[in-house]
């Protein structure tokens, strides 16, 4: 399992799959073609179905365009073996392919392809489920943080504190912010408006409306291509943050507890990555804002000072309640249901949370298993609910 650096990337949006892995790419493959006359970029299935909603040309031609002539080819029908989002780049001169590359953006803006998979970044934490983990922290008497700690080193801290910087302006500049986002669906902007309403009520309804506000704030800032944090994705971007910056505004936690409920969420997620998905293209909508979901309810449960067992317990249930989640965006743009969606599974994490904390911990389905149904669940989903908008709500909004 590699370092929580390889989770939580700091990107522009509106997809992280869609926009930052193909983006990186492209600035990859053009170190390698130094002289290059023109370029040929092919886009297979899910990144080629929904690729134009998602500004994936937009981001491969801001890299390239400016180097040579490029060419966007659309290749929907067409699904590579390795995953969904797969990507042919083609540089050439005197007309003629003199370099090509075959990559896939797999999830959180990574890349990978056969060769690459020999090359990963190293592998740090020695357990990779939550069931041996958990062991290990009542064998030590510590909890999840202390265990990502002695996997990444105290210099995980730094990064850490500046991935919840970068989440607070995101959900900041989003509660300022107010218009229509791009896209053609005419979407207004509703962070701004939750926030002045949230204070006009008292007691859960102001608090559940905040939850909403923050959420609404960083999903909407993701949707106009603004400066977000992977948590674990771009379309997902907007739970955590939103159940993190709720509780740091109405509470008195010390940024450092927050910092290690940021280590605990992004050991949880990258426990859902390693043995699963986090790509929509690839498991649906479920290993996107269901995963979110989950790590927003184990940072909460910690930060309430939950047991290891609580807090495995709060995540499960943000995970499990959201299985068979299609992935089927409008027009392909992560707008409707995406953002919706990352206000209703923040307020989803806060309540998990509170479930697991008056429990005593104990529940029948663990963690681990429920990311084995995730993925075999996404998997058995067909192609149109996997961020491809063949189906679904996709198929039945139509363009304003």
């Amino acid at each position: 399992m590699q370092s929580l650096r390889e989770l939580y990337k700091v990107g522009c949006g509106p997809s992280s799959s869609h926009t930052m892995g193909p983006k990186r790419a492209a600035e990859q493959f053009a170190e390698r073609t130094a002289g290059a006359e023109a370029y040929r970029v092919t886009l297979y299935g899910s990144l080629a179905a929904t690729g134009k909603g998602h500004l994936t040309h937009t981001a491969i031609l801001s890299v390239l365009e400016s180097l040579a002539p490029t060419e966007i080819v659309w290749k929907a029908d067409v699904v590579l073996d390795f995953h969904p989002n797969g990507m042919l780049f083609e540089a050439l001169k005197g007309g003629e392919v003199f370099d090509k590359w075959t990559i896939f953006s797999v999830g959180g803006g990574s890349l990978a392809n056969e060769e690459t998979l020999a090359e990963a970044p190293k592998s740090i934490y020695p357990l990779t489920t939550i069931q041996d983990i958990k062991e290990w922290c009542y064998n030590e008497g510590k909890t999840y943080w202390e265990y990502v700690e002695e996997c990444e080193g105290k210099e995980i801290w730094d990064f850490l504190d500046h991935i919840w910087t970068v989440m607070c302006e995101t959900v900041e500049r989003g509660l300022n912010n107010d218009g229509v986002l791009p896209g053609g669906l005419k979407v207004a902007r509703k962070a701004s408006t939750y926030f002045v309403k949230s204070k006009g009520y008292a007691g859960s309804l102001s608090s559940r409306a905040r939850i909403y506000a923050y959420a609404l704030a960083a999903a909407e800032e993701n949707a106009s291509g603004g400066t977000v944090v992977t948590a674990p994705t771009c379309g997902s971007c907007g739970v955590l943050p939103g159940v993190l910056y709720h509780m740091v505004t109405s509470r008195d936690f010390l940024r450092i507890r927050v910092l290690r409920a940021l280590a605990t969420a992004g050991l949880f997620g990258n426990v859902v990555k390693t043995n699963s998905s986090i790509s929509g293209a690839e498991v649906g909508c479920q290993g996107e804002i269901g995963v979110a979901c989950a790590m927003a309810a184990a940072a909460a449960c910690q930060l309430f000072g939950g047991t290891p067992a609580q807090i495995e317990y709060a995540a499960e249930m943000g995970l499990e309640h959201h299985l068979g989640l299609t992935c089927d965006p409008v027009c392909g743009l992560v707008q409707v249901p995406c953002i919706e969606r990352n206000a209703v599974a923040a307020a989803r994490a806060f309540d998990a949370n509170t479930y697991a904390i008056l429990s005593d911990g104990s529940h029948l389905v663990s963690f681990d298993k429920v990311v084995e149904v995730m993925h075999e669940t996404g998997h058995n989903l067909p192609s149109l609910y996997r961020e491809t908008s063949e189906g679904g709500l996709a198929k039945r909004i139509p363009l304003k």
